[in-house]
């Protein structure tokens, strides 16, 4: 058994394909074939069935693959126990971030990590949650930056700062009279939320989970983004009000300040945090990231404090 026939099954099985498990590798399709054969004959167990489309792990060999994924991670931190000692960050870090962090995160971190970490070559994408979480026990990626906590057995989590939600409105809203709003001025028939399958999305609901009635059931239309800031021009351009991270409104014009409202306490937040998978050993990058993070953050949402609710990221689906 070599650790390279481990790592050919351990991708057919994420891929659930030979093809492209052998493009990932780097190899040829019969030279992966012929490596995890020899794995299965020394092992005596059929860790594929090939008969089925696409290719299923058996069950033997989802406990094969499962210890694999342990093996290739324990390889990897010899790797990264040399690379501490001789305080060195090279390499590649494949790291993905949900829709509505990106935007007020990875410009900055992509500019200032490139500057401080030179040798170290970061492989960011966008994605929702559950397309993170997958990822992430696919070994497809090194980390998510998305909102916690998820409860997911097999995922840590490093809380990192609590970002506040603001209430945005358009000109006339009875809210704008307030100083400051509680959930009750947020009305779900003239909102403008984000699509399904955006954990703001619930996490707004969950604010306003008191009066969940029908979502915008006066209007002509129905609209939902895929990104904050779209939701703002809707405010501006259609009526109404939204929700949006405090991170989305620091660059606001003095027009666009005096629509937000502030929420009396306990102020709803969103933990936002750093993800892996249980068996991560790149510490010292992971930490490399999380210190560049931070320096982009206001220092008050670094700690998290008494007179805040972290809202949660699952929620009851609304009727329409």
């Amino acid at each position: 058994m070599t650790i390279t026939q481990i790592e050919y099954a351990v991708a057919v099985a994420t891929y659930k394909s030979f093809v492209a498990a052998a493009e990932k590798c780097f190899v040829t399709q019969p030279t992966l074939s012929m490596q995890i054969q020899k794995l299965e004959d020394e092992l005596d167990v059929r860790i594929f069935d090939r008969n089925k489309h696409p290719i299923a792990v058996t069950d033997i060999g989802a406990l094969v693959v499962a210890q694999g994924r342990i093996a290739l991670a324990e390889c990897e931190r010899i790797h990264e126990i040399i690379l501490a000692q001789k305080k060195i960050l090279s390499g590649h870090f494949k790291f993905a971030a949900i829709p509505t962090v990106a935007p007020n995160i990875l410009p900055g971190l992509l500019e200032n990590y490139a500057k401080n970490f030179p040798s170290m070559k970061l492989q960011v994408t966008e994605m929702e949650t559950n397309q993170i979480i997958s990822a992430l026990r696919n070994n497809e990626i090194d980390a998510g930056l998305l909102s916690t906590p998820l409860e997911e057995n097999g995922i840590k989590e490093y809380p990192l700062f609590y970002e506040p939600f603001v209430g945005y409105f358009s000109d006339g809203e009875k809210a704008l009279e307030k100083r400051m709003i509680i959930p009750a001025d947020i009305s779900l028939d003239r909102i403008w939320l984000l699509n399904e399958g955006h954990c703001m999305r619930n996490q707004i609901i969950n604010l306003c989970s008191d009066q969940v009635q029908k979502l915008q059931a006066e209007r002509p239309y129905r609209y939902e983004s895929s990104n904050v800031e779209t939701l703002r021009k809707m405010v501006e351009k259609n009526g109404g009000m939204t929700v949006l991270p405090e991170l989305a409104t620091l660059e606001f014009t003095e027009d666009q300040i005096e629509r937000i409202r502030y929420f009396e306490d306990p102020e709803p937040v969103r933990e936002i945090s750093l993800v892996t998978n249980s068996h991560f050993v790149r510490m010292s990058v992971l930490q490399s990231l999380m210190d560049e993070i931070l320096k982009l953050v206001p220092e008050k949402m670094r700690v998290q404090k008494k007179n805040r609710k972290v809202l949660r990221i699952q929620s009851a689906k609304l009727e329409l």
